[in-house]
């Protein structure tokens, strides 16, 4: 797929077929996904990848801070995959200080590169994607065993479309964009 066809092309999906998401998938889309950039090349994102049906309707009842509609999005897609970020790297010099006076907020940035990153590389192999938000962070990372240190950035539910939304309403380039010569 091209490139601009596929950013142009990708939608939340709040459907999913009953089809199974491999590992062996997951993995081909974190290996095209390892190749966002991050702070200073430091890697600090990490996918935990929900196979388990069980545990995947556990965090969708446990971990969603009562959020319905999250829920349902995690128990119909095949896989959940929480993308996580090391603590205290991005944006921080070896002593621990900040960089520059955005300090975490680059974890964010790392973060949200890596997320659609991921989304682009499931939507080149066919399958949809939904980023999800509103979670309960202490509860997921006991769920899931999660190592210390690591924050939950987004929960990122996949599958099988099994609709094909239209793209929504976007602002004029004009309206966002703004040349200085």
């Amino acid at each position: 797929m091209e490139a601009l066809q596929n950013i142009k092309g990708r939608r939340s999906i709040r459907q999913y077929k009953d089809t199974p998401v491999t590992a062996e998938q997951i993995t081909q889309i974190v290996e095209a996904a390892k190749f966002a950039p991050t702070w200073k090349n430091s890697q600090t994102v990490r996918y935990h990848a929900v196979l388990s049906k069980a545990l995947k309707d556990q965090i969708a009842a446990e971990g969603t801070l009562n959020f319905s509609k999250n829920g349902n999005n995690i128990r119909s897609a095949a896989a959940l995959v929480v993308l996580t970020t090391v603590d205290g790297i991005a944006g921080y010099e070896p002593d621990g200080t900040p960089t520059t006076t955005k300090g975490s907020h680059w974890q964010s940035f790392d973060a949200g590169i890596a997320c659609q990153t991921f989304c682009l590389a499931a939507h080149d192999m066919g399958l949809g994607t939904l980023i999800m938000g509103i979670f309960d962070e202490p509860k997921i990372k006991v769920l899931l065993h999660l190592p210390e240190g690591e924050s939950v950035s987004a929960l990122i539910a996949v599958g099988y479309a099994d609709i094909a939304p239209e793209a929504p309403k976007r602002k004029e380039t004009d309206a966002l964009l703004e040349i200085i010569e």
